[in-house]
């Protein structure tokens, strides 16, 4: 069996079926991550689907494999990823659910959680080491058995949230799993819902479910305004993630949305840490600390917020892509439907949930912005930026921005107006008035690139500044939207 290493990814394995990913594949990562599991000390694994055509197929399979390392298997059948979550929160502690997410729909994929753990980074590549050498240990003694966790989560869900008047909404799941359980939950909560695309349908008929592209969300704008439904709630693919339309059809990004839902859960969970990535706006960190949280910026990543979430004690974290994780009140995993049912509390107790959410605090920015390389030159440009920041900060003078001196005098000039340098995930240089952004993608040969300013002209400057400084260190960097 050929075995393709790039299909395995920094949180997830990804590919192109069947190009690259298989049944034949599937089964062997099922006595790979048995066998793990096994070794960690689990007995029960549970496993789910969204709603792509090769996804009983892929499904099939790895639970063939689970069983044959020896696991019982809990098949939950066509599910959210957050559903799978749930089930490896409540019915057992490990699953892996088959998705592509938001890819195309040729895609498919799987997300793991081992022992309560998403699992990422080398775990993913012993996983594949183990594939490749077949080194799995098989065992007797698996099985299976099928549960339906929709009541059970619908129930959990509607037990913890509580409106404060009915509100009318729509909700586009975009033909994605989402949709089969996403509009009753809401209903079940007291919404009155206007549903668009609910039918799962892998081809993805209508419009790509990811709501983080301005595309995607023409049809739910256009159906916003010409009803009387106060907002519009849009799912990703495989339901982990939320995008969110006001009445005036503005999209609240992610990163403002965790304003609001840090004063929340500020409020019962005084000097919380709040955990976000890099990619956030630089309005977040202080809208925390002004409801007595404590701001921390972490790397981009799902698997890797969840962890830091676990060693500070977070109530809340949350990525600019649109994951947000409470728990507080739930379980610590990224869920659209869950984050939804949160948004629609805490706006349900005023009387236009649109004027509130306008007026979180905003800036001019640049949509995530992509620079293409070839395998592995990211983390390296990445580097190399870093060095020139490092050269350029040091007290001897900065010799290798000698030969480029763009990267050394914008790193001064940033120094002497008083920004802050963080390498944490790349390089992000965060001025008075904005902050800029270049860092290696961990799922795609790719730089990531994003700009903000407090206006336009500062947005301008910045984004200006941080482009001289990458020519620098690659000067034959193309800008283009971020695809995903």
């Amino acid at each position: 069996m050929h075995i393709d290493p790039s299909i395995f990814k920094a949180y997830d394995i990804r590919g192109v079926v069947p190009a690259t990913l298989t049944p034949e594949l599937a089964q062997a990562l099922g006595r790979a991550f048995g066998t793990q599991a096994r070794a960690a000390g689990e007995v029960s694994v549970a496993v789910g689907r969204d709603g792509r055509l090769s996804g009983p197929a892929l499904a099939a399979a790895l639970i063939r494999g689970l069983v044959e390392a020896g696991m019982e298997v809990i098949d939950i059948g066509p599910a959210t990823t957050p559903m799978l979550y749930f089930a490896a929160s409540t019915l057992c502690s490990s699953g892996i659910q088959v998705t592509g997410s938001h890819n195309p729909k040729d895609y498919n994929g799987f997300k793991m959680v081992l022992a309560t753990r998403a699992i990422y980074g080398e775990e993913i590549q012993d996983l594949r080491r183990m594939m490749q050498a077949q080194s799995w240990i098989l065992k007797p003694g698996g099985s299976l058995r099928q549960a339906d966790v929709l009541p059970a989560y619908q129930t959990r869900i509607v037990g913890d949230i509580k409106l404060a008047r009915p509100m009318r909404i729509v909700v586009d799941s975009g033909n994605g799993i989402a949709g089969a359980s996403a509009p009753g939950i809401l209903r079940a909560i007291g919404c009155e819902v206007s549903e668009l695309f609910s039918e799962v349908d892998g081809t993805f008929p209508n419009h790509h479910p990811d709501p983080s592209k301005p595309e995607n969300l023409r049809d739910l704008i256009a159906a916003l305004q010409a009803g009387d439904a106060e907002l519009g709630l849009a799912f990703d693919g495989d339901g982990d993630r939320l995008g969110l339309i006001t009445k005036s059809g503005e999209t609240i990004y992610p990163d403002r949305q965790m304003v609001l839902f840090a004063q929340d859960v500020l409020s019962r969970v005084p000097g919380g840490t709040i955990v976000f990535d890099v990619k956030c706006s630089q309005r977040l960190a202080p809208a925390i600390e002004a409801a007595g949280g404590k701001a921390m910026m972490y790397k981009t990543g799902h698997s890797l917020i969840k962890a830091r979430m676990r060693e500070v004690d977070s109530p809340l974290g949350g990525e600019m892509s649109g994951h947000i994780f409470f728990k507080e009140r739930w379980y610590g995993f990224d869920d659209g439907t869950y984050a939804a049912c949160r948004l629609l509390e805490i706006v349900s107790r005023v009387a236009d949930p649109s004027a509130l959410l306008n007026a979180l605090p905003t800036s001019f920015s640049t949509p995530e912005l992509n620079v293409a390389c070839t395998e592995g030159e990211p983390h390296r440009v990445v580097a190399k930026l870093i060095g020139l920041v490092e050269a350029a900060m040091s007290s001897a003078g900065p010799p290798q921005a000698a030969s480029a001196p763009w990267g050394g005098s914008v790193i001064r000039e940033a120094i002497s107006v008083g920004a802050h340098i963080s390498t944490i995930d790349g390089l992000r240089v965060d001025w008075p008035d904005g902050f800029g952004l270049i860092r290696a993608s961990n799922t795609t040969p790719v730089l990531v690139l994003r700009f903000e300013g407090h206006t336009e002209a500062a947005l301008a400057r910045i984004q200006a500044a941080l482009l001289a400084l990458l020519q620098s260190a690659k000067p034959d960097a193309v800008i283009a939207q971020a695809a995903h």
